[in-house]
């Protein structure tokens, strides 16, 4: 982005949009879940708090999707990760 009013600009940002959706908010819990290690990845299969929750993004969006407090809770302890790192 080279101009905006709301941040400094030429700063990079990676997130997906999902046709006739919009910004996956789902996609960002995966994302960032497993870069937190809160959301356990073993090849195709992802995993939370032991338990299986979908073989591929796709069907773990769907999973976040269809459980909203489960998202809600994940996005609060990603959220306190990330803190924790500052």
């Amino acid at each position: 982005m080279v101009k905006n009013k709301v941040s400094p600009p030429f700063r990079i940002a990676e997130f997906e949009i999902l046709y006739g959706h919009g910004i996956s908010t789902e996609g960002e819990i995966i994302d960032m879940g497993v870069e937190n290690n809160l959301i356990e990845k073993s090849g195709s299969w992802y995993s939370y708090d032991g338990d299986r929750i979908g073989q591929g993004k796709e069907n773990v969006r769907e999973f976040l999707a269809d459980n909203p407090k489960i998202a809600k809770a994940l996005a609060k302890k990603i959220r306190q990760e990330i803190i924790k790192k500052k």
